[in-house]
């Protein structure tokens, strides 16, 4: 299992679009993804619940991928949560 800490830079935060893209990205990968920040914790490949987290520009979230592809998960996740988009 690893994890990964990063602040979220994009201009848009998760809200509805970029969660919407963000969990069919990680729906493409093996292993067990979750997302944490504001004190709950979500599954990274579910809408409804990573929309719950409440996470926008600057929010600081906890990514933690287990299973064979973790770290290109992870890598993918961290660089979606610092790149820009809508």
């Amino acid at each position: 299992m690893k994890e990964l800490t990063v602040v979220i830079t994009n201009e848009s935060g998760l809200h509805a679009r970029p969660a919407t893209t963000f969990t069919q990205m990680n729906a493409k990968f093996a292993s067990k993804l979750t997302i944490a920040a504001n004190g709950k914790t979500a599954d990274a490949k579910s809408i409804l619940t990573v929309l719950t987290l409440g996470a926008t520009k600057d929010t600081s979230v906890v990514l933690t991928a287990d299973g064979p592809d973790e770290e290109e998960a992870l890598a993918a996740m961290s660089k979606f949560l610092t790149t820009n988009h809508d």
